[in-house]
């Protein structure tokens, strides 16, 4: 297998099943990206898949900004439930105990029976992230609750607490606004996989105007992943979870919490990597014309539309990214125009890898000499993971080639 494939392979499957509990590092850097897709996101080299900023707001909008992790050795495990993986009692050395987790979590719910519970508290070292889980019974099944703090620029965040286009994350609904104490928070009712994959998922998340964010999520099964549906919709209602991260019974252990791990470090962008509003703005001015824009959006260095020609609603997204001169041997078999410039076209069957029936997309990747990449997919569905509604993407291949290659990424001065 060719190396391209082997990473792509690799990087697809650790992120289907990452944690970011476990990789503390992508809480900094990677987490906040989730606008760039969510998920892997892979364009052809060399004949094969290379994935693209691999992990994005995947752990936060699909599994929560932490997920629970399933470890032994010096940690107290709880008997599982049903399918549920086992919780674990995490002892840690920091000023908030598994135990303080757990019990304020408890104490918030409503009338039922906890039968499994597990947790972390927080750490004197990096990657510091307190979290309690509960498999939860009020009756009407069994169900996952978990709830984690952390710390964000409070300047910064947005992406914790805006609402995501359904054309990179399929959902139910999603609200989102400012407390009158200045948190900005946001519900969303969406799925762990997808519409008809897997358990259901409600997240709640506040960000205070000090920086900590509380986030919670809640499943209509024991599991977040893998275990049996046990109820039509998650137990806590959509007022129950904003109570539930907006208590005042959190104040104290967000203070030792806060305190201990201090405030977070302004969001940082690789030098020369447009906004994703100049990006969006750019790929709309480039379109052919003849579309119809019925959705956009994008994040530093990243950019996507949805468009219609009137056969139907197409996703397109691209990839704006300086400094990638260490991806020159992929493009090694590309024949370079007269500038230099490496240009590598595919067309691929579900390109996102999230199971779409019948989607294909249409990739041109460019890498000009100084490292300075565009890479542009269109889709034939009017979304990541979404079901094909047309027969061919929107755009074309020499479309999507003459927009990856104008001159009008090109950074200025």
């Amino acid at each position: 297998m060719p190396f391209e494939d082997e990473l792509g392979d690799a990087l697809h499957r650790t992120c289907e099943g990452i944690r970011p509990a476990d990789r503390p590092a992508l809480v900094e850097g990677g987490l906040r990206r989730g606008r760039r897709g969510l998920a892997v996101r892979r364009a052809a080299v060399a004949g094969g898949a290379l994935a693209l900023a691999a992990v994005g707001l995947a752990g936060t909008y699909a599994t929560g900004v932490l997920g629970e992790r399933d470890t032994g050795g010096g940690k107290g495990s709880v008997a599982s439930a049903g399918e549920a993986p086992g919780l674990t009692v995490e002892k840690t050395d920091g000023v908030i105990s598994a135990e303080e987790m757990i019990a304020a979590l408890k104490a918030l719910l409503p009338e039922g029976d906890v039968v499994q519970e597990g947790g972390r508290g927080s750490s004197k070292g990096p990657g510091s992230m307190p979290y309690a889980a509960v498999v939860f019974d009020d009756g009407k099944g069994e169900a996952r609750i978990s709830l984690s703090l952390n710390t964000v620029d409070p300047k910064g965040g947005a992406d914790y607490v805006t609402c995501p286009s359904t054309a990179l994350v399929d959902h139910d609904s999603c609200t989102a606004g400012t407390l009158a104490d200045g948190s900005r928070y946001m519900l969303l009712k969406g799925f762990v996989y997808g519409r008809d994959e897997g358990a259901k998922q409600w997240r709640a998340t506040v960000i205070t105007p000090q920086g900590v964010l509380v986030d919670a999520s809640e499943y209509d099964s024991p599991a977040e992943k893998g275990g049996e549906i046990t109820r039509p919709a998650p137990p806590l209602t959509a007022e129950q979870m904003k109570a539930l991260v907006t208590d005042a019974s959190w104040q104290p252990l967000m203070k030792d919490y806060r305190a201990e791990a201090g405030a977070a470090r302004p969001e940082a962008t690789r030098p020369g990597e447009p906004s994703g509003q100049d990006v969006t703005k750019t790929l709309t001015e480039l379109l052919p014309k003849g579309l119809e824009v019925t959705d956009e959006g994008g994040d530093a260095g990243y950019g996507f539309v949805v468009v219609d020609d009137g056969r139907g609603r197409s996703f397109v997204q691209i990839n704006v990214q300086p400094g990638m001169g260490d991806l020159s041997s992929h493009f090694a078999g590309a024949t370079p125009l007269p500038d230099g410039t490496r240009v590598l076209e595919s067309k691929e069957a579900d390109p996102d890898r999230k199971g779409g029936e019948g989607t294909v997309g249409w990739t041109v990747d460019t890498l000009r000499p100084d490292g300075f990449r565009v890479v542009i997919t269109a889709f034939n569905a009017p979304g990541q993971g979404q079901d094909a509604g047309r027969e061919l993407p929107a755009l074309t291949m020499e479309q999507l080639r003459a927009i990856a290659l104008h001159e009008k990424w090109l950074p200025r001065g």
